[in-house]
Parts: C-alpha cells; sequence; structure tokens
C-alpha cells in the first residue's frame, strides 16, 4: 500500500458539497487534486464555490493571493472517471452501497492495486463497501464534516478487512489537512452520527407530535449553546442527506425504533425541499 510520504496525487468523486469541500483542502495543503463529477453544472458550481471560499480565506488574511491561485492551479475538475488516476482516492457521492461498489470497482480497475480507496460515508459499515472491491486492505473510512473546508474532525473507520498501515496513512493525512482525527471502528454511524442522529429524530418527533414549532425548538437549542437546531442543521446539511443517513442507519441496526426515520422529512425530500442547497429546506431560503 502506498505510504503516506508518497501521497502526491488525490483523486475525489464527487463534487456535491462534500466533495468540493474535501478537494479544496486538499488542493490547499499541497496535493494535486482531482475532481470527478458526472453531472457539469455540479461540477462548475463545485469550481465556483472553491474560487468563492479561497477569496474569502484572501479577505480575512487567512491566504494570500498566490497561495489562492496556487490552490486553484492544483485543482483539476473533470467530468472523465479515466483522469482520476491517483495515489489516494475518496468517493464523496450518495449514501447508496451500490452505487459506491460501482465506483470503487471502476477505480480499481483504473488504478495500481497500492492506490488507497476511502470513503466520506457517514453511515454505511466500510466492511460492506469493501466486500465487492479488488484487495479489500486498501480500502478505508475516512468521514468529514460539513463544511468540509472548516469542520475540524475526520472520523478514520477501519472495515474488517482495512490493512492497520492504511488507516494510520489516512490519520497522518487527515493531520496534514488541519484536522483532528480519530479512529473509529466499523459500526453503523460511526461516532458521530450515532450520537447525533436522536438530535434530529428527537427534534423531528417533538414537531410531529405538535409540543412545539420547529422555530421554537431551534430556538432552544440555540439558547442552551448549539450553534444550531436540528432543523437549522439539516437545511445546511441537506434534508435528503441527513434522511439517507437515518435510513441507513435504521436498516443496519435490523429496523430499531429509534432509528426510525421521520415521515415529515421524507415528506420533504419527495417534494425537493433539500435545505439551503434548493432554496428551501424546513425553512424557505429564497426571499
Amino acid at each position: 500500500m502506498i505510504a503516506f510520504e508518497n501521497i502526491k496525487t488525490i483523486g475525489v468523486v464527487g463534487a456535491g458539497t462534500m466533495g468540493q469541500g474535501i478537494a479544496q483542502i486538499c488542493a490547499q495543503a499541497g496535493y494535486q487534486t482531482i475532481l470527478f463529477d458526472i453531472n457539469a453544472p455540479v461540477l462548475e458550481k463545485a469550481r465556483q464555490t472553491s474560487e468563492s471560499n479561497l477569496q474569502k480565506a484572501v479577505e480575512r488574511g487567512k491566504l494570500s493571493d498566490t497561495e489562492k491561485q496556487e490552490t486553484l492551479d492544483r485543482l483539476l475538475f473533470t467530468g472523465s472517471m479515466n483522469d482520476v488516476h491517483a495515489d489516494f482516492i475518496i468517493e464523496a457521492v450518495v449514501e447508496r452501497l451500490e452505487v459506491k461498489h460501482s465506483i470503487f470497482q471502476e477505480l480499481a480497475m483504473i488504478n495500481g492495486s497500492e492506490t488507497i480507496l476511502a470513503s466520506n460515508t457517514s453511515s454505511i459499515p466500510i466492511t460492506r463497501i469493501a466486500a465487492k472491491i479488488q484487495n479489500p486492505a486498501r480500502v478505508v473510512g475516512m468521514h468529514f464534516f460539513n463544511p468540509a473546508h472548516i469542520m475540524k474532525l475526520v472520523e478514520v473507520i477501519s472495515g474488517v478487512a482495512t490493512a492497520p498501515e492504511v488507516a494510520e496513512t489516512v490519520y497522518k493525512l487527515a493531520e496534514k489537512l488541519g484536522k483532528v482525527a480519530v479512529h473509529a471502528a466499523d459500526a453503523p454511524g460511526f461516532i458521530v452520527n450515532r450520537v447525533a442522529r436522536h438530535f434530529y429524530v428527537e427534534g423531528l418527533k417533538i414537531l410531529e407530535e405538535k409540543v412545539a414549532d420547529l422555530e421554537t425548538i431551534d430556538k432552544l437549542v440555540q439558547s442552551s449553546g448549539f450553534k444550531m437546531g436540528p432543523f437549522q442543521l439539516m437545511d445546511l446539511i441537506g434534508v435528503d442527506t441527513n434522511f439517507s443517513v437515518t435510513s441507513s442507519m435504521f436498516e443496519a441496526f435490523h429496523y430499531d425504533p429509534k432509528f426510525r426515520p421521520n415521515r415529515i422529512q421524507q415528506q420533504k425530500v419527495e417534494a425537493g425541499h433539500h435545505g439551503r442547497k434548493t432554496g428551501r429546506g424546513f425553512y424557505d431560503y429564497t426571499a
């Protein structure tokens, strides 16, 4: 498996909110970074967001104009999977196991057996992802938090087959990216999402039972010291993403009722109200 010091090029598959943020911080850390997405408008939005984020960093005195341009020069935006030839690759796509299997199987054919394949999954066990991938010892979890270019924590998850040296390489890489890394065993939701799931689920139950409206719930939680309430945070993360994670964990925990997805959230997803990214979620952002 490739050693940490030999990682020169990083590939990121999926140019949505998470993938864009991950690619940006990899390029900022000095790595040649390839960001792939099959959707051209999503890729273009990722380019614009990267430029905007870096410009804001310049304005805050965090980066120089030269460093901003050097970071952008290290970013390759591509719509061709064949361009994703790298020492280390992380996928940041939808929380669907069959999609992740398909992507990693294709990447395994494009890249050598030494390339480390990491998943940014927030709920699917790494062991399941690695099960259908050639050389599963190189498959590992690297779970960032939204927004990836700001949030400090990264969970490094080892599946049953993950080689210890691979997990250690990812841990070191996370630190190189300026993150606080923690090792986690392979369990649905890992650490943070397992703990946080009830933050969302109970908030939705309170809303469903008409104990209080969502604005009141969010305000009360914020007044208790949280930066955001559950509905504000779901809108930021993506109502669809959050619902997908809850559904995945519900299944993974053998349909334990405490992880049951909520119908209110499901309706939001079905209506296309996915939060800030669509202009409307639990709150309206179009005004």
